[in-house]
Parts: C-alpha cells; sequence; structure tokens
C-alpha cells in the first residue's frame, strides 16, 4: 500500500520559517513529478510548487522567492523550505506524487502563520 507521510507543519510567526518533508512508501512504480499543494479555509486546493525527477522546478506566483522545493529521488521524499511566510500561507499542505500509474497524495499537514 502506497503512503505518502508529511510533516514539519506547525505554528510560526509571520516572517518565520517551516520546512515541511514527505516521504513516499510502498512505491512500485517509478515517480515522475512530486509537488506541494494547499487549501485555506473555504479555498480550492492550489499548487504551491512542482518538481519533475530531475529537478526543475515550477512554483505559484505567491511563493515565488520565498518557498524552495526539493527532492531525494533514492529516497522518493520531496521536501518544501518554506520562508518569510505571512498569515495568508495558513493552509493544510498536502504532498503529491505523480508515478507513471496513479497519483499519490498525502494526508496534509496544518501550517498555520498567526502572531
Amino acid at each position: 500500500q502506497v503512503q505518502l507521510v508529511e510533516s514539519g507543519g506547525g505554528l510560526v510567526q509571520p516572517g518565520g520559517s517551516l520546512r515541511l518533508s514527505c516521504a513516499a512508501s510502498g512505491v512500485l512504480l517509478r515517480i515522475n513529478d512530486m509537488g506541494w499543494y494547499r487549501q485555506a479555509p473555504g479555498k480550492q486546493r492550489e499548487l504551491v510548487g512542482v518538481i519533475t525527477r530531475g529537478g526543475s522546478t515550477n512554483y505559484a506566483d505567491s511563493v515565488k522567492g520565498r518557498f524552495t522545493i526539493s527532492r531525494d529521488n533514492a529516497k522518493n521524499s520531496v521536501y518544501l523550505q518554506m520562508n518569510s511566510l505571512t498569515l495568508e500561507d495558513t493552509a493544510v499542505y498536502y504532498c503529491n506524487a505523480k508515478s507513471v500509474g496513479p497519483t499519490y497524495w498525502g494526508q496534509g499537514t496544518q501550517v498555520t502563520v498567526s502572531s
């Protein structure tokens, strides 16, 4: 059974930093793109950033210059370094992994930015 397990969420003050991690286990097929999405209360889930197997990245305009996504292919893991956090970054963050077959989702980790 495939599982994506996220960690690293929590409460942080505006201007602070957090690092999210996501590890995939039980994956039998090659994983291509990995990424992070987020969903704030009352809003639709949106893309935060995506990274290809080769390391190319793409980010939502709202996080460019503040967030950095990286991955470790050997560990089937993806990371999200979040700096200069603002109140608008408060959301549940979901890890995503696209294989040559199914697409997998993590259970989500809460990030709350509050003073």
